[in-house]
């Protein structure tokens, strides 16, 4: 490695000395303390990294001239200390690295070399599924079902722990990956066998890897396909990205949460349009969050579109590493060497200087909760009741139509009140009779109704919030003060609590309050991440049978991160996020349609109304039960084991050798094809001729619409093959569990009940056009009819197109449909990033233009050239629609490839095909 900064130091801390690249070679503090401490960690990997080649000195300069005000233009290469997998995208990642291994000894060189040259974790929690809720047996039970159905893939995830290099994996029902690496797995400084200590620093096959930035760590979420390179010792290439400050001052009022903290930063961050940028944090106010708070806001980094959502080390850091189990040498490590590099924050340290800036006093923060489609969306709770019958009124607008205006304007906008007016009266029962229709259920012995924004699942879930003991004691103690009143969950709502960590378990023990949750329904169901990524379980059949019926607009409740239609429950249309004390709090009440403000959430024993702020916990309470219930040892007893596993993981009969034995027979993992016939010269690219529309779609297109992770419809392609496979519906599993099984996910591409497809007039469905004949077929047998008639095809679509989940599966089915290119009014990071990984070519509109400006129907054919030329950065290339009738339109669009090593990609055929050629030179 190079050093022309003579940078090359030692750090002496604890009696032991370390290997550093003192960033003050480089300038002096004044000038490093202009740069956001975000940007300082990228100089350092630069800096060590420096070997003249991947990284010349002209790169670490551009990093320390760095211009807030200028746009991204200097390419770097920046090389992750880690990678972290979760098994829904892990197990593909493992997959085709075995399958690489294969490819590389035929291309001569030895399988062996095809090892993670990062160290890598994988964390298994994406599997377990609410099968069984509200009994004391249901995490056993649901951990049953998932060995059940997982055993091939956890077999296979064993072998790989035993075959690989450097691979550690967390076995299930330990906790959800974020968690596991926030209370475990990060060191926020690391040490190498060269007796090097630098910065921990990581990319993950999960959008929120961003929670890491709670404790320091710069890290993201990247696709599968990027992870895979990064284990293979291949820097993650990027821009040095523009950095946005955010002003934190002031403290959280009485009865606000970090839940509704970070709802009001993502809707914030969201409107500012942080897309692709750097958010750091700063201000007097972080001193008044703790680190899970600041956990809880760096985790939704996704949602509002930044890379990261980073809050730089400081003495709450150390505190934290300290309570968790960290031992008392790493955390001098790391306070020595972040104060050593100017990179722990201290109150009196200057601002940096960033891109943009705007400020957030938390005092301002109120109670909220998100959606029902989009997490961005927040509503202020003192207006839940409106958002919800607006967002009603938009989805089943034509059900109004029998109410006149100024009714419904009434029943929208109907204000807070005690006491409701006359007129909101009538307005409310004028759209009760002609929109609100009950649909009575019957369940056994018991019987009630469904309507219009009935709560049918309330999902205590995700990393987001389980992190978090303030809030999710403050559910404990919602739910504690409600039983005393004497108040229930409706019996329509299917209630679960899945934390992110067996500590959280351990607390609620502690404080006596899980007796409390467990009488509210909210057992525990599993340690993993459940309903937030769709892994709900099926509902009861009589309530499917009634939301059918009557086709109601139900509703879910969850503290999570995602609420994107279709992604919670097949059969639910609107989900909102909230806190987990709003969740039980939704759940005694049993329906959107409520005033939380004004309007009781139930009746105590005596029939006397309870409100929500006659048992919404106090901050001195929460605060209290903290003290008393959460303790270090709870933390350090728990992860001493977490890489051991159950009885039921160490019993897996897993196969020895480097190289895996394909079972033909199996429906799990399969042989993946991208990797057939490689040669060790690419084949030359072409342009793109004759190429028909596999899907006209619109804004907001995410990679829960492109690959679902959630249940397999009995209709479905996808469940065509299983079926034809032997595999009966109640073992089809989930398409996340499938994930090995690259027959499966190419069926399910495309394969969400919710995506409308402008070729069919705006149905819902996974379904198309085959043109020219107009045949109507699933997206799945279109394409391959299309591929038999060797047809290229090409994806239409708007803005922020494959936003969500990083989903590597979302690139590689549109790879294996047959599509070569997608059009898009814009693109989200990650999976324009994918895209371009498996070789399909991302291609925005001129700005103004799009399909229904260039008046494009989806039936006309394109041609798409200047791709045989070479294709560079943002290179502009013609594009020719011809309808039917020989009318032809002719538009220019950009190239999506970003970078000069993303055009290397894309002339190999995707990344992975560009890695294993060069490893074979």
């Amino acid at each position: 490695m190079a050093d022309s900064f003579g940078a090359k130091s030692t750090l002496s801390v604890s009696g032991k000395s370390y290997t550093i690249f003192r960033l003050r070679a480089l300038a002096s503090d004044a000038e490093l303390a202009r740069l956001p401490v975000s940007l300082r960690i990228l100089l350092e990997n630069l800096l060590r990294h420096e070997d003249g080649r991947v990284v010349r000195k002209e790169h670490v300069e551009a990093v320390l001239r760095w211009d807030p005000k200028a746009a991204p233009s200097q390419e770097i290469s920046f090389h992750p200390a880690r990678v972290l997998l979760q098994d829904f995208t892990g197990v593909p990642a493992v997959v085709d690295l075995a399958a690489m291994r294969e490819a590389f000894a035929g291309m001569g060189g030895d399988p062996n070399r095809i090892n993670p040259l990062s160290p890598a974790d994988l964390v298994i929690d994406h599997s377990v599924e609410v099968n069984y809720f509200g009994t004391r047996d249901s995490l056993v039970r649901n951990a049953e079902l998932e060995y059940q159905r997982n055993e091939e893939r956890y077999v296979f995830l064993r072998w790989g722990q035993q075959a690989f290099e450097n691979f550690r994996v967390v076995p299930p029902d330990t906790g959800i990956c974020h968690q596991v690496n926030l209370e475990y797995l990060a060191r926020a400084v690391m040490t190498d066998a060269e007796g090097r200590a630098f910065p921990d620093t990581l990319v993950g096959t999960d959008s929120h890897t961003t929670m890491i930035n709670g404790l320091g760590v710069v890290g993201w979420g990247v696709g599968g396909i990027e992870a895979e390179a990064a284990l293979l010792g291949q820097p993650v290439t990027m821009l040095v990205p523009e950095v946005v400050g955010f002003k934190l001052t002031g403290s959280l009022r009485e009865g606000a949460t970090a839940t509704d903290l970070v709802l009001t930063v993502t809707e914030m961050l969201r409107k500012k349009k942080v897309v692709g940028k750097f958010v750091e944090f700063y201000g007097p106010g972080i001193a008044s969050l703790s680190l899970p708070d600041r956990a809880t806001i760096a985790n939704m980094a996704p949602e509002y579109g930044a890379t990261i959502g980073f809050f730089p080390i400081d003495g709450e850091t150390l505190s934290f590493l300290r309570f968790t189990g960290r031992s008392a040498d790493q955390v001098a490590l790391v306070e020595a060497y972040c104060k050593e590099q100017g990179i722990f924050r201290t109150e009196g340290m200057p601002d940096p200087v960033f891109s943009d800036t705007l400020e957030l006093d938390l005092g301002a923060v109120e109670p909220s909760i998100a959606g029902p489609k989009r997490p961005q969306d927040r509503i202020r709770l003192a207006a839940s009741r409106t958002g919800y019958r607006k967002s009603l009124h938009s989805m089943i607008e034509k059900s109004f139509a029998d109410v006149d205006a100024a009714s419904l304007a009434k029943w929208c906008d109907e204000p807070s009140a005690d006491k409701p007016t006359d007129e909101a009266v009538a307005a409310r029962m004028l759209v009760r009779d002609k929109v609100l229709k009950p649909v009575a259920v019957e369940e056994g012995d018991t019987s009630y109704n469904l309507r219009h924004g009935s709560v049918v699942i309330a999902a205590i879930t995700s990393c987001t919030n389980t992190s978090n003991p303030a809030v999710m004691l403050a559910a404990g103690i919602l739910a504690k003060k409600a039983v005393e009143r004497g108040l229930s969950v409706k019996p329509w709502v299917k209630t679960s609590c899945a934390p992110g960590s067996q500590v959280v378990a351990d607390y609620y023990e502690a404080s006596g309050l899980l007796p409390y949750l467990e009488a509210l329904g909210f057992h525990l169901v599993g340690y993993g991440c459940t309903t937030c990524i769709g892994n709900s379980g099926a509902l009861p059949d009589a309530i499917v049978d009634a939301i059918k019926k009557g086709d109601l607009v139900a509703a879910s409740v969850l503290s999570g991160n995602r609420n994107f239609e279709g992604r919670i429950n097949p059969s639910v249309r609107m989900n909102f996020l909230m806190s987990p004390p709003l969740v039980v709090a939704y759940a005694l009440r049993g329906d959107m349609d409520w005033d939380p403000y004004s309007e009781p959430i139930g009746k105590d024993r005596n029939g006397t109304p309870v409100y929500l702020r006659d048992i919404w916990p106090t901050s001195e309470e929460v605060r209290d039960t903290i003290r008393s219930a959460v303790k270090s040892e709870q933390f350090k007893t728990r992860y001493d084991n977490a890489l051991v596993g159950d009885v039921a993981w160490q019993k897996l009969n897993v196969p020895a050798g480097k190289t895996f034995s394909w079972d033909d027979k199996s429906t799990y993992v399969r042989k993946p094809p991208f990797f057939e016939n490689l040669g060790k010269q690419p084949q030359p690219i072409t342009d793109i001729v004759g190429a028909r529309v596999l899907a006209l779609l619109g804004d907001s297109v995410t990679t829960d619409h492109i690959s679902p992770a959630g249940n397999i419809s009995k209709t479905s392609p996808a469940a065509r093959y299983l079926m034809e496979h032997g595999v009966q519906p109640a073992d089809f599993n989930s398409y996340g569990a499938r994930r090995g099984n690259h027959e499966v996910m190419m069926r399910g591409t495309f394969a969400n009940i919710r995506i409308k497809n402008a070729l069919l007039g705006g149905e819902e469905g996974p379904n198309t056009l085959h043109l020219p004949a107009g045949t109507k077929l699933s997206i799945y047998d279109a394409a391959m009819k299309y591929a038999d008639e060797k047809v290229p095809l090409v994806v239409l679509a708007g803005v922020e197109y494959g936003t969500g989940s990083s989903r590597d599966w979302a690139a590689k089915g549109t790879k294996l449909l047959g599509v070569r290119a997608v059009i898009a009014k814009s693109f989200e990071r990650i999976h324009r990033s994918n895209l371009v990984g498996m070789g399909v070519l991302p291609l925005e509109f001129a700005a103004g233009e799009d399909a229904q400006t260039l008046g494009l129907d989806g039936r006309e054919t394109f041609d798409i050239k200047g791709i045989a030329e070479g294709v560079t950065p943002f290179k502009k290339l013609e594009v020719v629609a011809t309808k039917a009738d020989g009318t032809k339109k002719t538009f220019t669009v950009t190239a999506r490839i970003d970078t000069p090593n993303e055009a290397d990609y894309y002339l190999n055929g995707g990344i992975l095909q560009y890695v294993l050629r060069q490893m074979a030179k």
